[in-house]
């Protein structure tokens, strides 16, 4: 049995024909960029997420800049986020200008600590930037409860956690603004990069649609310095398509996930999800020792398996200058060394779920 990390394949058969309809649409109308289909989808995404604004940008980087951009964050300005990510978010944060502030993990949730927030505030704190790895949403009711305190911003990182509930709302929904990946392997993803950014505050609104499109009202009229960075009318036609099965597609990735708790030996530790909230598990990540083996393993398999991510954003190279060290964040060292991330996507058969925790079981228990 062969079982690919991610197949999109078995997704794309499932939509040929809307997908390849919208596609051929975009193409016959020759209108590209900035045209009706993103306006549609924008629309759709915000009924959906039940928020007032929706700006197709051309990725979830972007996304995160354009954010601190709009809420004037920049040179000199601190942001709190967690080590434990994909380091596009902190480099949204050194990009605008300010400077990163790490947050160590909750060593059961992998997610940003929230009770070591409040400790990392100073005098230069901006915003808190809190991620929803791996598609569980953080505690965002104490988040929020910081920021008043602190008159803090708080900008979500939501480009893994399409569709998420916390209680009952959307992530990406409860902070000034959320923000979205649409990479082709994200629970809503396109054919190429795209992203969103969404808000109920139409200050920060009208500042995310001028800077995305040239800070430009009026076509060769900049009241801004903007950029370019939007989501094209082809991408904008697979997402609307696709955004119509985007709560069946998590229901079925809870499914998946449910087999993998059942199935997996209690030797092998997994994410703890709250009760509180609804994972979108774009991600199905377990921590186990010697992963190294344990994909090779998994591989001989037929398994293929990926590490998200191996290496925290205060010890990467790049951020050399911040003067980290090893043993600054230990929970997310240590979580950050032995997780390994399964197969997941809505198409899993439970047959392969069960030959995927059988390998990882007999690995663990051989031990």
């Amino acid at each position: 049995m062969t079982i690919p990390f991610l197949d999109l394949h078995r997704q794309y058969q499932s939509i040929k024909e809307e997908i390849d309809f919208a596609i051929r649409s975009v193409v016959n109308d020759q209108i590209f960029i900035l045209g009706p289909r993103l306006e549609k989808f924008e629309a759709e995404f915000a009924k959906y997420l039940d928020v007032k604004h929706v700006y197709g940008i051309n990725s979830g980087t972007d996304g995160l800049i354009l954010a601190m951009k709009s809420l004037g964050i920049g040179k000199g300005d601190e942001v709190i986020t967690p080590t434990q990510s994909f380091i596009a978010t902190t480099l949204a944060i050194t990009e605008v200008g300010a400077t990163p502030v790490f947050v160590d993990s909750n060593q059961d949730t992998f997610l940003i600590d929230v009770t070591s927030i409040e400790k990392a505030i100073t005098k230069r704190t901006k915003a808190i930037l809190p991620v929803h790895l791996y598609g569980c949403p953080v505690d965002m009711s104490v988040i929020m409860q910081i920021a008043d305190k602190h008159k803090l911003f708080v900008i979500e990182d939501a480009c893994q956690a399409h569709g998420a509930l916390y209680h009952d709302r959307k992530v990406g929904t409860i902070g000034q603004v959320g923000v979205f990946s649409f990479y082709p392997g994200k629970n809503l993803g396109c054919y190429g990069d795209g992203g969103a950014l969404v808000t109920n505050d139409d200050e920060v609104a009208a500042s995310i649609k001028l800077l995305r499109n040239y800070g430009q009202k009026q076509k060769y009229h900049h009241e801004v310095i903007g950029t370019n960075t939007r989501l094209d009318e082809i991408q904008a036609a697979v997402l609307s398509v696709k955004l119509r099965k985007l709560d069946e597609w998590n229901k079925k990735r809870n499914m998946v996930a449910r087999w993998y708790q059942e199935y997996l030996s209690q030797a092998v530790k997994t994410q703890k999800i709250s009760p509180d909230v609804t994972s979108a598990y774009h991600v199905f990540p377990i921590l186990v020792e010697n992963r190294e083996q344990l994909q090779t393993y998994l591989s001989n398999e037929g398994v293929a398996s990926l590490i998200h991510y191996p290496v925290p954003i205060h010890l990467q190279e790049c951020y050399k200058h911040l003067g980290y060290k090893t043993g600054d964040y230990l929970n997310a060292e240590n979580i950050m060394s032995k997780i390994v991330s399964l197969p997941m996507y809505p198409e899993l058969t439970q047959e392969e779920v069960q030959h995927v925790c059988s390998t990882v079981n007999k690995f663990a228990q051989a031990g």
